[in-house]
């Protein structure tokens, strides 16, 4: 990711990183404080819902007695995932929200977030969403890619 970001020919323009999840590729997690670091950008975690950490635990590791973890790299995995930082709920109130009777109801995200306070993590959030409460940029990477595996997207992102 470094890389890809580093190199890119519009490097300059990149204000900061956003992640839809901590895993990318199935259970490949992100570091995002060394990638912040690397980067010197903000790198921002946004999950549409809250995650149960205690599923992933048991995803990684089973639900038996501490045996042989079920996923590779299951323990450094998991220790990526607590030190990312505690997964805080941003309330987005008055945003600009799909036309399905929401009004200005409160909607939630979930976030994680390395080199970047709540307070702007919530002013990125709310200046990149023009649909929804999920950032337009990861919406459409999300459309994007669901356009290429698949040929269309589930109406997830």
């Amino acid at each position: 990711m470094v890389e890809l970001v580093a190199q890119s020919q519009f490097r300059d323009h990149v204000r900061a990183v956003l992640l839809q999840g901590i895993a990318v590729g199935g259970f490949n997690v992100v570091d995002i404080h060394a990638l912040s670091a690397a980067l010197g950008l903000p790198v921002l975690v946004v999950m549409r819902r809250q995650p149960n950490l205690e599923s992933i635990r048991r995803a990684l590791f089973g639900d038996g007695p501490r045996g042989a973890p079920r996923v590779p790299g299951a323990e450094r995995k998991w220790r990526l995932i607590e030190r990312a930082g505690s997964i805080e709920q941003l309330d987005i109130v008055g945003q600009r929200v799909r036309p399905s009777g929401l009004g200005n109801r409160p909607q939630s995200i979930w976030v994680q977030r390395a080199g970047i306070s709540l307070e702007a993590s919530r002013r990125l959030v709310a200046s990149t969403t023009l649909h929804g409460h999920v950032p337009e940029p990861l919406r459409l990477a999300h459309l994007i890619a669901g356009g290429i595996t698949t040929g269309r997207s589930r109406g997830r992102a």
